[in-house]
């Protein structure tokens, strides 16, 4: 699952840096054209995924993870295969939606393994499993860069799809345990049941928000990112400059993603997870005032030690306080509230990059993540009860 995650990271983020590079060689168009497109063809993939995460996750729930995988692999290579003949931003649009119906491989990966693994090591073994993700998405954005300069973004496209292929092959060739439910447990919930423990749970509720506070602000940055880099650094190579750029943030993730793991493992998820949501904010700041290339590729990079943590830790966090008959389709929550996320923050930046500049970006996106690690800070203090450490 590891590499099947790096392949699928990998494949994703060398196509993410040169989107709105793609739509501007359909036709002649202005910039704020192609910003105000960036970011609605960029979000549109997570709209179907939305809708469809969390049946997924009970479908998950009750006949097993690994099809569900298998079927998501296979769905998003014949995807991003369509999506190399692309001809207008309409076609890329509506080929971008149809494969969010089988977007959320990496989320589904870390459901899968998070069933199968005790829940007093989860945050480490994700922590593990994120590395293979932050693996692929280091290098992607780079080869993707260097692709897209030789070969054009269409080929880039279908070489992607074969890389992902791959991925829904290694799926196959894993083995997925059954996890038998405790004497006198629950074997399967009912969708009321599992919505009623989430809002029963003030702390996971907000969590879950979470998932999509910290999504809006995170990928506000990435339709506009490649532009950014335009502008600091020119045109010359700009996909690979591009690929940089976005790759940097993964070399933070990966040094430290495993370690915020076993850090939460010891001290307690949402602790830890109130201070990564400050650190994240603090550090999106002085993106609004760079004025080189290099003071970008500093940011990112420092911002990557720090939101490292944020997934692996969320998700540990379910794995402790939801029963394991329902931790897929709770696990399908958070993933369709992180796919809105998805929606809105690309939306966001290109509107508010089109108005108000780039810096605007950082600042909207700054504010927000402090604001998030306001929110649950003030929910930990009111609920501490909740708020255990791992058993």
């Amino acid at each position: 699952m590891w590499f099947a995650n790096f392949f699928v990271s990998g494949s994703m983020t060398m196509v993410l840096p040169f989107i709105s590079l793609y739509i501007d060689s359909f036709g002649n168009f202005t910039a704020k054209y192609v910003q105000h497109w960036s970011g609605l063809t960029f979000a549109v993939t997570f709209v179907s995924a939305f809708i469809f995460s969390p049946v997924w996750g009970k479908i998950g729930d009750r006949y097993g993870r690994k099809k569900i995988l298998i079927i998501s692999g296979l769905g998003m290579a014949v995807s991003i295969f369509l999506i190399g003949f692309a001809q207008s931003v309409w076609q890329l649009f509506f080929l971008r939606f149809f494969m969010g119906f089988f977007s959320g491989f990496i989320p589904m990966s870390q459901a899968f393994i998070s069933t199968q693994t005790p829940k007093e090591i989860a945050g480490r073994v994700l922590g593990t499993l994120q590395t293979g993700s932050i693996t692929g998405s280091l290098l992607g954005p780079m080869l993707g860069g260097v692709l897209a300069d030789t070969l054009g973004y269409s080929t880039t496209f279908k070489w992607t799809s074969i890389a992902i292929f791959i991925s829904a092959l290694l799926v196959m060739t894993t083995k997925e345990f059954r996890i038998e439910v405790r004497s006198g447990a629950k074997s399967h919930y009912s969708s009321k049941e599992v919505l009623t423990h989430i809002f029963r749970n003030p702390v996971m509720l907000t969590v879950l928000v979470i998932s999509a506070l910290v999504q809006i602000a995170h990928f506000s940055i990435q339709p506009i990112l490649s532009l950014f880099v335009g502008e600091l650094h020119g045109k010359a190579n700009i996909a690979f400059y591009s690929g940089i750029a976005f790759s940097v943030a993964g070399l933070g993730n990966l040094l430290m993603s495993r370690n915020w793991g076993k850090i939460a493992d010891k001290y307690g998820y949402i602790k830890i997870l109130v201070i990564l949501l400050f650190a994240a904010g603090i550090i999106y700041l002085p993106g609004a005032m760079v004025t080189s290339f290099w003071q970008l590729v500093l940011i990112r990079f420092v911002l990557g030690v720090a939101i490292g943590g944020i997934i692996p830790v969320r998700i540990a966090y379910i794995r402790q306080e939801a029963p394991i008959a329902m931790q897929g389709e709770v696990l399908g929550y958070n993933n369709s509230l992180r796919f809105l996320g998805n929606i809105i923050g690309p939306m966001l930046g290109g509107f508010v990059s089109g108005y108000l500049g780039f810096s605007a970006v950082f600042i909207s996106t700054s504010i927000l993540l402090i604001i998030s690690g306001f929110i649950l800070l003030v929910t930990m203090n009111k609920n501490p009860k909740l708020v255990k450490r791992p058993a």
